[in-house]
């Protein structure tokens, strides 16, 4: 008895035939669940680049002083602004990993949001936001301090932005 060929739908219920189809990579794409824990690793992803950004002015400016090429207000009034936006993503991220119940993420990223704190809390006295005083900045161990800061964080922010890729996609695939 001779069978007769079957159409792609029959060969698709077919557990025993695993070539890639188009009906196969759509169930597996919408086997994929978009929880509250892939969006904050989504959103996480897009703010760190922003940080990292962040942190590659950060070390350019440190880098003009220390060679001065710009003077000290002009920098401290670049930099100052965006000192409260980096301090306030990284909190948010802690926030929504709370949320999401990722506890090693939150544990992670609990380090930097105690130093941010700490860094905060023990700035010198000024009128405004920030964390740098003209004054004192071009002296040669703030400078040097600085400037590690920014390295240590520019790290951070590049790591950071690799294990939420990272944790992501595992959220996706595993949900």
């Amino acid at each position: 008895m001779r069978r007769r060929p079957r159409s792609e739908d029959e060969a698709c219920n077919d557990c025993s035939q695993h070539a890639l189809r188009p009906c196969h990579l759509l169930s597996a794409l919408c086997m994929m669940a978009f929880t509250f824990a892939a969006f904050c690793y989504m959103l996480a992803l897009l703010l760190t680049a922003a940080l990292i950004f962040f942190a590659i002015w950060h070390i350019i400016a440190f880098d003009e002083l220390k060679t001065d090429y710009k003077n000290p207000i002009d920098q401290c009034n670049t930099l100052n602004p965006l000192v409260l936006p980096e301090y306030l993503i990284h909190a948010f991220f802690c926030v929504m990993f709370l949320c999401a119940a990722e506890w090693l993420t939150l544990g992670l990223n609990m380090p930097l949001l105690a130093y941010h704190i700490w860094r905060y809390m023990s700035r010198p006295v000024m009128s405004g936001p920030g964390l740098y005083d003209p004054t004192t900045i071009m002296n040669a161990d703030i400078l040097a301090y600085c400037q590690k800061e920014g390295w240590c964080k520019l790290a951070f922010y590049l790591l950071s932005f690799f294990y939420y890729l990272y944790g992501m996609i595992y959220v996706l695939v595993s949900s």
